[in-house]
């Protein structure tokens, strides 16, 4: 993800705030933006933005944060489309890029997705990109100023 992908990136992100707003906190303004990316292009941190390759236009992320190495190899990965990009097939060939990216190029052992039990079409994509169920983590993430639990799924690499 880039700078040059800010016009794009926040018309997407508004239009999509009330789809987002249970999930994930995704920038919606230029500072916000501009943070983001920041953020995300460090050694810890990288977002990589899933494009139709029909229309070159944005229609999700994908993110691997707290990028840990050394005897861990481990990260935690995120994952949001946009509303106007939702069930066309899109994320979950994005998500096996990025999980192909995160074991050959980042040398990762084991990558986790922390789901909230109620999103449904989250908990699909992770078994469909074949992650696995290994259990909940009570009030893991604070979300709206409360304090979810969170279903943790894994993938180790092969």
């Amino acid at each position: 993800m880039n700078f040059s992908d800010e016009a794009e990136f926040l018309a997407n992100s508004i239009e999509s705030k009330k789809l987002h707003k249970s999930w994930v906190i995704v920038p919606t303004t230029k500072k916000q933006f501009r943070d983001y990316v920041e953020e995300m292009n460090t050694d810890a941190n990288k977002a990589f933005v899933i494009v139709d390759v029909n229309t070159s236009s944005i229609v999700g992320v994908v993110e691997l944060r707290d990028i840990f190495m050394f005897d861990f190899k481990n990260s935690y990965i995120t994952y949001y489309s946009f509303h106007r990009q939702l069930r066309k097939g899109f994320m979950k060939l994005g998500v096996q890029q990025v999980i192909s990216i995160a074991f050959k190029k980042l040398k990762l052992h084991r990558l986790e997705a922390n789901i909230q039990p109620e999103n449904k079409a989250s908990i699909s994509l992770a078994k469909a990109c074949g992650f696995k169920k290994e259990g909940i983590s009570p009030k893991f993430i604070k979300k709206g100023g409360q304090w979810k639990d969170h279903e943790r799924w894994a993938l180790l690499k092969k």
